[in-house]
């Protein structure tokens, strides 16, 4: 049995520090790549996540433990995250995703301090870990299987199977703690309580205590959605 990590036990330092992570991951991480190959896809990896694209020729950007890390053939440079603007003056890029890739869900102000906590930047890159095997594990049940990305709009990672999503979020204005999801695309089904979201299926990562507990929910999702549209 793989167990979940163990969550960051203060709620506030958690969310200040996913929202500055998240500016982040839209305003740094994604804009630079977006510039470069036209694409937003990130992934989660041991510690943190990185893009998914190679940049620039061979550069790949990444936050590890609550750090700034610019990586290439030759090895990594390390710096603080400390604003949005001196994130992106170490990456050589311009502050801000482009308009035209999606409206962002952080607002851009290039100066305010980023506030990251270690413990609660080790319990979130845990936590896209622990759903990132999960889903690799549904999916690869399945026999369909997936790369789960971590989108920089939602800052979650998820996969799509049969017009369903699945995944994990960090957290959110309606759920401020990380928490897994199941989301039919055509909403979820009347009648059914394991329906408790306006999107469709959500579960306190608090609540699930093992990649297999993580598993039987999305396919629990599966099976009452794959029911529902008959």
């Amino acid at each position: 049995m793989t167990t979940r990590p163990a969550p960051a036990s203060d709620t506030a330092r958690l969310v200040a520090t996913r929202e500055s992570l998240h500016c982040v991951a839209e305003h740094v991480l994604a804009a630079a790549q977006v510039a470069d190959t036209g694409r937003i896809r990130l992934r989660p990896v041991p510690g943190g996540f990185e893009t998914w694209e190679l940049i620039r020729g061979g550069e790949r950007l990444r936050v590890i433990d609550g750090r700034l890390v610019v990586a290439d053939d030759t090895g990594e440079r390390v710096a603080a995250l400390t604003t949005v603007r001196a994130a992106a003056e170490f990456t050589g890029t311009a502050p801000g995703l482009a308009p035209q890739a999606y409206r962002p869900a952080t607002p851009l102000d290039p100066d305010a301090p980023l506030e990251i906590d270690p413990e609660s930047a080790l319990a979130l890159a845990g936590f896209w870990s622990f759903a990132d095997t999960a889903l690799r594990a549904f999916a690869d049940a399945l026999g369909q299987p997936a790369d789960p990305v971590l989108w920089p709009e939602h800052f979650d990672v998820g996969i799509t199977v049969d017009e369903v999503n699945y995944g994990g979020s960090p957290g959110d204005a309606a759920m401020p703690r990380p928490y897994l999801y199941v989301g039919p695309h055509g909403g979820p089904p009347a009648g059914d309580e394991f329906w408790n979201a306006d999107f469709g299926a959500a579960r306190a990562a608090d609540e699930v205590h093992s990649v297999e507990e993580a598993v039987a929910f999305f396919e629990s999702g599966r099976v009452r959605s794959s029911a529902a549209r008959g």
